[in-house]
């Protein structure tokens, strides 16, 4: 800290310092302020979200202190300083960036005395940890991990589960070595369904990402038995009662002018096999069933069965619900 008085060197001149960034830097800003659409999975434009994993906001960032370029200032013997409390965390935030669940949910579980710190109970909400602390979980010690995002083009015959008792082939075979971290799933595609299928360890995203409440778009390719007339498209874009209530998609149309086999499907709907069962009501049987878009992502460039990280841009924009 400058003495009372004394003079700002040059050298340490506001304008030269990393903080003093505009907010129109921060990732995703440009694109929202010019009203360009922003990049969607595939599109380049950004770096690999490996590739900008070392970059830090500034000099010192994550460090206790700054070296001193003044002579003068270091005095002999000074003690070191103790961590400061702004190191603290909430519990909940603590909780879910460990990939358990969500905010909210960590509430519940605090408040149900599920979660120790240092083998004392926590029950108390807004209560704060320091990230050396021990926290458990009904137990179990809760690691924290960096976030991983990845998406994956899921082909057939894979079932979307982290483990299968019928020991039938899961999607976390096709991801084995994308990272050491634990992600999983987010949502479910049906084993014989294919398309964009996201994984991570962030439970607050995986929250957004199926929430009803968020109504994330999903856009589907669908193959039929036999064509399908337009009255019965008709009937479909005005909603089809099915045992669970009336299901109306949001738009719906040929894929293809020659072939009135396919159908392209937008909506907003996660129920159980919902496009299927939906037309199973008018006799139409799904023959293949491809998710194209799901909250923002495609499969665009990725071949069927493989995977990519997602780009830091992506993610950013996932977080900031940019994407319907």
């Amino acid at each position: 800290m400058s003495k009372p008085g004394a003079p700002k060197k040059g050298g340490r001149s506001g304008s030269s310092s990393p903080r003093n960034k505009t907010a129109s830097s921060r990732p995703g800003q440009g694109d929202k302020k010019a009203g360009r659409r922003p990049l969607l999975t595939g599109e380049s434009g950004s770096k690999p979200l490996e590739e900008r994993r070392g970059n830090k906001k500034g000099p010192g960032h994550g460090t206790s202190s700054i070296k001193s370029s003044r002579p003068g200032t270091k005095k002999p013997g000074r003690p070191v300083a103790k961590k400061s409390t702004d190191d603290k965390v909430r519990l909940n935030k603590y909780i879910a960036a460990a990939g358990i669940c969500s905010r909210r949910e960590a509430d519940q579980l605090i408040s149900a005395g599920l979660i120790t710190v240092n083998g004392k109970s926590i029950t108390e909400m807004g209560s704060k940890v320091n990230p050396d602390d021990e926290v458990k979980y009904n137990g179990e010690l809760i690691r924290t991990e960096r976030k991983v995002y990845l998406v994956l083009n899921k082909p057939k015959d894979y079932v979307t589960t982290t483990d299968d008792p019928k020991e039938r082939k899961t999607v976390m075979l096709l991801i084995r070595d994308a990272c050491k971290e634990r992600v999983y799933p987010v949502g479910r595609l049906d084993r014989n369904t294919t398309g964009v299928l996201l994984f991570t360890n962030d439970g607050e995203l995986a929250k957004k990402m199926t929430h009803p409440s968020s109504k994330k778009k999903k856009i589907y390719h669908v193959f039929l038995n036999k064509a399908i007339s337009a009255n019965d498209m008709k009937k479909l874009a005005e909603g089809v009662s099915l045992e669970d209530g009336i299901i109306q998609p949001d738009a719906i149309s040929y894929a293809s002018s020659e072939n009135k086999k396919e159908v392209g499907l937008e909506m907003h709907s996660g129920k159980n096999r919902i496009v299927r069962r939906m037309f199973e009501a008018l006799d139409y049987r799904v023959d293949k069933l491809d998710r194209v878009y799901f909250g923002g992502l495609t499969k665009k460039n990725l071949p069927r069965g493989k995977w990519r990280l997602l780009t830091e841009k992506e993610v950013n924009m996932l977080k900031m619900n940019a994407y319907e």
